[in-house]
């Protein structure tokens, strides 16, 4: 992959990789917030054409005295100036077989890798083009006349701003260990209108294989999930290769993404708010059962439905105002510990030390899980991001792109997300 010769978003990748759009902070009832979804035109040119075709170094053999026609090169560039950062160059070699193809780009850019077909008549690029770049096509070629010759060619390709370029964030971060509900997530800077092109380019391998799919959220965010839970173990590798890739409406991929994460302990929480308990399992097992409290209802809901957590905080100032809570109910908390969040509109679990006499029996939150500071952190201590918690016994449910809904969706209704199902 060329080396990125322009300055790439780092503050917005970095808060697009740890939560996406969501800045709520505290237990919620108020409005449900949605989330954030050829042909070979190869031209042969004349002869010591330097602009669009090819051209022989000076040294280089003549006339040899037979009728054997020298040999001469062609790219699918046939232009000098503007070429398409999409294009994904050829070299064709005429009357001759490619013995090497030297591909490099102005400034920091550096050197287009690419590999020369057996034969020796075609060298094609490995990777797609750098905006606002010249590059310098060299071929030594072999003639049909038993003589070599080098040929020469440079273009130049467009230059775009970076609105007219979309940058990949992309989540877990590499090396990280998650939970088997954690879903890939992708957000682009900038929309992206065509969502097949740049979902072709986009790859998820892993080890032990699973089956998975590609779900649109919006023209900015898009999810990756196996059919059923990561199993415990499994190491995922995320391969976007978008760079140069024409995303629709006059856009572009901005490099090229590789991460690799793991998959670790497949530790699920079911929360029954009927009984107020929390039983706690991993890998199967069950470690322990939480008596808990959650929204009051009917003004503060918890929704059912399959969330799971998307971030964990030791501490946590928690602000009722954050999510429309005013006048005799609001609060302002500061220092809740063992803050874990399950959706952007501000469901928590966390240590709720002034509720314990209502844990097990009553439901008088503003719409949080609360427990006892000792089972708090024991449970923070053992999650990880993507840990999987299941809420039963209100008709509240969860709102699609509240949080990492993913898997709220059937596998079928899942698969239709995609923009090549």
């Amino acid at each position: 992959m060329s080396a990125p010769r322009r300055r790439l978003r780092g503050l917005v990748a970095l808060s697009a990789l740890l939560l996406g759009a969501s800045v709520l902070t505290a237990c919620d009832n108020g409005d449900d917030l949605p989330g954030k979804s050829s042909a070979d035109d190869t031209a042969r040119p004349a002869a010591g054409d330097d602009g669009s075709g090819d051209s022989a170094d000076s040294g280089d053999s003549g006339d040899s005295g037979d009728d054997a026609p020298a040999a001469t090169m062609s790219t699918n560039v046939k232009k000098k100036a503007g070429v398409p950062v999409s294009t994904l160059l050829e070299v064709s070699a005429h009357d001759g077989r490619l013995s090497t193809v030297d591909v490099t780009g102005s400034g920091d850019v550096g050197a287009l890798t690419g590999s020369i077909t057996g034969d020796g008549a075609t060298w094609t690029a490995g990777d797609r083009l750098e905006p606002g770049t010249t590059y310098t096509v060299k071929a030594t070629l072999s003639g049909a006349d038993g003589e070599q010759a080098t040929r020469r060619q440079k273009f130049t390709t467009q230059d775009l701003t970076l609105d007219q370029q979309t940058y990949a964030s992309v989540a877990p971060l590499p090396g990280e260990t998650v939970g088997v509900g954690m879903p890939v997530i992708v957000t682009f800077d900038v929309p992206v209108t065509d969502r097949a092109s740049m979902e072709k380019q986009m790859h998820v391998t892993t080890s032990p294989e699973q089956k998975g799919t590609w779900h649109w959220m919006s023209d900015t965010v898009v999810h990756y999930r196996p059919k059923s839970y990561w199993q415990a173990g499994t190491t995922v590798d995320v391969n976007l290769d978008v760079n140069g890739i024409d995303a629709g409406n006059g856009i572009y991929g901005q490099e090229d993404r590789a991460v690799q994460f793991k998959v670790g302990a497949a530790n699920i929480y079911k929360v029954d708010m009927n009984t107020d308990q929390m039983k706690v399992t991993s890998n199967g097992t069950l470690l322990r059962t939480i008596p808990i409290t959650t929204g009051q209802q009917p003004e503060y809901t918890t929704r059912s439905g399959t969330k799971v957590i998307m971030e964990k905080f030791d501490s946590k100032d928690m602000n009722s105002e954050t999510v429309g809570i005013t006048g005799a109910d609001a609060y302002n908390i500061e220092g809740v510990q063992w803050a874990m969040r399950l959706t952007n509109s501000g469901e928590f679990i966390h240590a709720a030390p002034w509720s314990v006499g209502s844990q097990g029996h009553a439901n008088v939150s503003h719409g949080c899980t609360g427990m006892s500071t000792d089972n708090a952190d024991w449970l923070y201590h053992m999650s990880q991001r993507g840990d999987v918690v299941q809420y039963t016994g209100t008709t509240r449910t969860i709102e699609p792109g509240n949080g990492y809904d993913d898997w709220n969706y059937s596998w079928a209704n899942y698969k239709q997300g995609s923009a090549l199902s």
